[in-house]
């Protein structure tokens, strides 16, 4: 049977149980760090998607999805605490629920990182365009290299996001050749981040007027399923601003006091960044307003659309929020800080970059894994002999993001990965509660408070957003699921070194496991 290949949770925490990691951090540092991870692209590039899906409302769209992250995050930070390796969701669902289910949330991460970080390269593309090259420089890249078709904000005739792609083959470039970021230059960034938006709250929110807010939901709280308009449909998308606060719960074997201080860490980091999320939405549009364009029906035109590049186009809307493809620069060149604007563009310039590095590593780690488990060719994990990264895979990944960047907007792509993302923490909150019951004396240096309630409400709050998601998104999640089951049975099934009955460790020595008989 497919759903009796369970890589035994022994066997993975084999390789857990040779390290011995010193317990040091405390509820002040996890808070600190899970700030550094979170805040970054989403507030930077996805403010003018989410005011277009619900205008004021976003403030309320960064608050249903901070309060989803919060529960998911605890699940999260059970089972990751118990099997501290790498793999992420994949492994843990490997070890509870078998093959053919890690596999789709395999899959699953593959499309999350990638499309994240074509994303990231869009949004970087649009404080490139406008700050470096229009403001500092005076040049004006022509449309039809300034965006893809469809590009949110984009004049009608955009052919190809340019700067997209060459951020992205840049960044692919460099993994290949084995540069890795340093915790000290990836903390003056985190650094750069928090001191850009701290700015902009103090500039903007003593400036807003009242009247700017009003509607405060002219799409209405819910816009309908697949209709990705609303408050919760500007959830669904402004997910993305918040991925991230996984790594604080892979940090829990390194924590004084677990129990305590990585629930601490969770919910306060998620807390500060809903916070400030909220004071940035609340800056920006309370100075220059950010009520959606309307459609003839009286309905918003869909954010990266067609129809809402051509209204953009013109000159009345030209200066609005939902049109700007630097959103928070944008705002404080409107209400006369351009020299600040300007900085918090570099600031966005400078390191948005180190997301799309982070996520290409991330998403190769998951392809290393799954090539490693014999679920895909050997060769996509080949290591360069001189550059000693798996070059093959980071060069397939880096094509892809690039293609996906030059010809897809922002928010669109910001809401393919939600889907992916939504996906695997459901499949995270299921493991945790079946392994509660299948593995009850395990060792589980922190336990989720009330599993009984929040592993549900986890599970119901991602089918919630993902069923909120716009239908085109929503689709994309079975249509590459059902391209991942055609690879898994025509080649992962026969190949699998689970069901081949070899269980490997790769960090220590293991006994092979008995043949499997499926």
């Amino acid at each position: 049977m497919i759903f009796g290949r369970v890589k035994p949770i022994d066997a993975i925490l084999a390789t857990a149980e040779k390290k011995s990691l010193h317990r040091s951090l405390g509820a002040l540092q996890l808070t600190l760090f899970g700030i550094g991870c979170v805040i970054g692209t989403g507030i930077f590039v996805l403010t003018s998607a989410g005011a277009q899906k619900a205008g004021p409302g976003l403030m309320l769209a960064f608050a249903i999805a901070g309060a989803i992250c919060i529960v998911a995050a605890l699940c999260y930070a059970e089972i990751a605490a118990m099997m501290p390796v790498a793999g992420s969701a994949y492994t843990y669902t490997y070890s509870v629920m078998g093959e053919i289910l890690a596999w789709s949330v395999g899959w699953a991460l593959v499309l999350e990182y990638a499309v994240a970080a074509s994303a990231v390269s869009v949004g970087w593309s649009g404080y490139f365009s406008g700050t470096i090259l229009n403001e500092f420089l005076g040049i004006q890249l022509p449309a039809y290299l300034a965006a893809g078709p469809l590009a949110l904000g984009g004049a009608p005739g955009g052919l190809i996001n340019l700067p997209a792609v060459v951020i992205a083959l840049l960044v692919t470039w460099l993994l290949m050749i084995g540069t890795t970021e340093s915790a000290r230059v990836n903390a003056v960034l985190v650094a750069i981040k928090v001191t850009a938006l701290t700015a902009f709250i103090i500039l903007t929110l003593p400036q807003a007027e009242m009247d700017k807010f009003n509607p405060f939901l002219p799409a209405g709280v819910f816009g309908g399923l697949g209709s990705g308009i609303g408050a919760v449909g500007a959830a669904a998308t402004t997910f993305f601003a918040y991925v991230g606060f996984d790594a604080v719960s892979t940090a829990a074997e390194e924590t004084r006091d677990p129990q305590k201080n990585v629930p601490i860490g969770l919910i306060g980091s998620l807390l500060i960044c809903t916070i400030f999320y909220i004071l940035v939405a609340a800056g920006a549009i309370g100075t220059i307003g950010g009520q959606p364009i309307m459609g003839p029906n009286g309905i918003p035109f869909p954010a990266g659309s067609a129809e809402l590049a051509r209204q953009c186009a013109l000159p009345e809307y030209a200066g609005m929020l939902v049109c700007s493809n630097e959103a928070l620069a944008h705002v404080l060149r409107e209400i006369g800080f351009s020299g600040i604007g300007n900085m918090l563009g570099i600031a966005a310039f400078v390191a948005l970059p180190s997301v799309i590095l982070i996520l290409l590593f991330g998403q190769t780690r998951i392809f290393f894994v799954m090539s490693r488990d014999g679920l895909l060719p050997e060769g996509l994990s080949k290591i360069h002999p001189k550059w000693k990264t798996p070059y093959v895979v980071t060069a397939i990944t880096g094509s892809v993001v690039a293609f996906a960047a030059a010809f897809l907007p922002v928010g669109q792509l910001a809401d393919i990965a939600n889907a992916g993302t939504l996906y695997a923490f459901f499949m995270v909150a299921l493991a945790v509660m079946l392994l509660r019951k299948s593995e009850p004396n395990r060792t589980r240096p922190f336990r989720t408070p009330a599993l009984w309630l929040i592993g549900p409400l986890t599970m119901a709050g991602c089918v919630f957003l993902f069923l909120n998601l716009p239908l085109e998104a929503m689709l994309v999640l079975p249509g590459w699921a059902a391209v991942g089951f055609v690879i898994y049975f025509a080649y992962g099934y026969r190949k699998s070194h689970l069901g081949q009955g070899r269980v490997e460790v790769h960090e220590g020595e293991l006994e092979p496991a008995a043949p499997i008989h499926d």
